[in-house]
């Protein structure tokens, strides 16, 4: 009965040891993962934070520069759906960044 005992005790504790193994081991990896993911982050720049105007002005700017954002795409989108050709988009292209300060001018009254 006590070699019973015994070779269950060795059993559990051969059972312990490898869970420890194992635990150690991911441990480690883990330590190593956080020590490279350290190391990238350090070597990348941080964002940096662009406080907004919150002001009625400001929020009227910004909806008239989206505005316009959506009027230029909008403007190429449709060019490129009707006609196709590179050439006539490319035109097109060209023409609205020209003309896009003279209609910002023009429809909101500010200079850019």
């Amino acid at each position: 009965m006590s070699k019973e005992r015994a070779r269950r005790r060795a059993e559990r504790e051969a059972e312990r040891a490898r869970a420890i193994r194992a635990n150690e081991e991911r441990q480690a990896r883990l330590a190593r993962r956080r020590a490279f993911r350290s190391s990238i982050v350090r070597l990348t720049p941080r964002p940096v934070r662009f406080n907004r105007q919150g002001g009625l002005l400001a929020r009227r700017q910004r909806a008239q520069n989206a505005l316009v954002a959506l009027g230029f795409l909008l403007v190429q989108a449709v060019v490129w759906l009707l006609w196709g050709s590179f050439f006539a988009s490319f035109a097109v292209l060209v023409l609205s960044v020209l003309l896009v300060p003279v209609v910002v001018t023009l429809a909101f009254d500010r200079r850019i």
